[in-house]
């Protein structure tokens, strides 16, 4: 068996190996995802659906798994007005995020979201949370975690490899998981990485599934809205608020 034609997945990576993972992965990350067509696209669209108002004006958000710093690129452009505070568990991907030119109204926090919410920062107005949430162990207390720091009225916005359910999605991920992203992150020296992100978005929730978590966690008007190109039905953003008060019951 060659490193370009992986096998079935097995389980995901989980915490300290996973954290270890994205740090040695960090030199590389963007190269990687500059690959991907629509990556960055993808990210500022979903951050618009936060529709923050007067460009964020006034309000503080969170970036909620900031990596080497695209999704909080993605919110500087959606909200180019709102302090923006972005946190990841990676050292190294921070360590990336960090070297690029940033205004002063955006500072990088090294912690999780569970050491955020004990932490004393915030409230925010909005969370953006990329490519995270299917990463952790418990979703669903980090879910709570973000209820906790949000304000009431506040809104979330996740954008996330979730399926649609449909097998031909599915098939579809595999393909590209078996015919690019595993033999490209192999190239890099980490397969192990890529080799997660193809097994945990087979294992992690359909976009039904996670709208229901959503709810269960307490966030109202829920939804989900595919994003466009490749990635229709294989990558989502989740919209939902804190409450019926402040920011909450904006236009999808």
């Amino acid at each position: 068996m060659t490193p370009s034609t992986p096998t079935a997945p097995t389980a995901p990576l989980r915490d300290h190996d996973l954290a270890h993972a994205f740090d040695h992965a960090s030199r590389t990350y963007d190269g990687l995802t500059a690959l991907n067509p629509g990556y960055r696209t993808d990210l500022l669209r979903s951050a618009r659906r936060l529709r923050l108002p007067r460009g964020g004006a006034g309000l503080h958000v969170l970036d909620l798994g900031c990596g080497t710093g695209a999704s909080t690129r993605a919110l500087l452009r959606a909200a180019p007005h709102a302090r923006i505070t972005a946190v990841d568990a990676s050292e190294g991907m921070l360590r990336r995020a960090r070297a690029k030119r940033w205004p002063s109204h955006v500072r990088f926090l090294h912690m999780t979201a569970e050491e955020l919410a004990a932490s004393g920062e915030g409230p925010f107005d909005a969370v953006f949370a990329a490519y995270l949430i299917r990463n952790v162990t418990d979703p669903d207390r980090v879910l709570a975690a973000v209820r906790t720091v949000l304000r009431p009225g506040g809104r979330l916005a996740v954008h996330e490899y979730s399926l649609s359910g449909s097998a031909v999605h599915r098939a579809l991920w595999t393909a590209v998981c078996r015919g690019v992203i595993v033999p490209a992150g192999t190239l890099s020296g980490d397969r192990a990485l890529y080799r997660h992100l193809w097994r945990s978005v087979l294992a992690f929730d359909t976009a039904p599934d996670f709208t229901d978590r959503l709810r269960r966690a307490g966030f109202t008007g829920v939804c989900a809205v595919p994003v466009a190109g490749w990635q229709t039905g294989i990558v989502h953003t989740f919209l939902g608020s804190t409450g019926s008060t402040g920011l909450a019951g904006y236009a999808r």
